[in-house]
């Protein structure tokens, strides 16, 4: 009976730890294919729209939590299927066109499958919260098996974060009873970090064609930009027709 209890105890062991393991996993894929876009980015085209990435898992107390108040059945399988923001990935961006753009490159690659986008730039909540939110299912490669794990992706401007984060401590600070003067207040706040959002996009337009211009007058055609080091090739180096 008591040798029957640990292996069980064991057992369950095992299978948290690889329930967790995945997750972590998933996270790094995921990492790592938005630091190859950052990276292409920085050096290919000379502007880096992602400005700051940070990921999380989630606790187990928080997945029980989370659990309970959805009412879902307590069991792993149950919990894979149900809890799809486990493991939760935000990229902050300079600007909104940015993040369409980080968002159609991520949901083009050929091995991650899109389940959810919502959509709150667009169709902001009631409160002001503004961000693109992405469901992604991202393949891991275990030992002796392949898994298919659920992340989410969070992408917003860094006004949008700022409002988010000062609203989640007003939120708390309350007990999620924010008095209706504030409720009103943090919304016109969203709508100046809306605002804000769209003024710099336009200053970043324009100056974005006033370089292009001007590099149009100043390119040499034999002069490259590589790995931030100014290169010369040779002019027998181009094919000659």
């Amino acid at each position: 009976m008591v040798a029957g209890t640990v292996n069980n105890l064991k057992t369950l062991k095992v299978e948290l730890t690889r329930f967790m393991m995945s997750y972590k996993f998933a996270l790094h894929e995921m990492n790592t294919k938005i630091d190859i876009l950052k990276q292409e980015f920085h050096y290919i085209h000379e502007y880096n729209p992602i400005e700051h990435v940070n990921s999380r898992l989630k606790a187990p107390e928080s997945i029980l939590k989370k659990v309970k108040k959805k009412g879902y059945e307590l069991s792993l399988p149950a919990i894979r299927e149900n809890v799809r923001d486990i493991a939760g990935i935000r990229i902050t961006c300079s600007f909104i066109s940015d993040i369409y753009e980080i968002s159609d490159m991520l949901q083009r690659q050929k091995d991650i499958t899109v389940i959810e986008c919502k959509d709150y730039i667009k169709n902001p909540k009631p409160n002001g919260y503004q961000s693109l939110h992405l469901i992604l299912q991202v393949p891991i490669f275990m030992s002796d098996r392949e898994e298919h794990m659920y992340v989410e992706i969070q992408i917003r401007t860094i006004a949008m974060d700022f409002w988010a984060s000062l609203e989640h401590k007003i939120y708390y600070k309350y007990n999620k009873e924010v008095p209706a003067h504030l409720t009103e207040e943090l919304k016109e706040a969203a709508d100046s970090a809306t605002k804000l959002d769209r003024k710099m996009e336009e200053i970043h337009r324009k100056m974005a064609q006033i370089k292009e211009d001007n590099n149009e007058e100043k390119e040499n055609p034999l002069e490259l930009m590589l790995l931030n080091e100014r290169f010369a090739l040779p002019e027998d180096f181009l094919e000659k027709e």
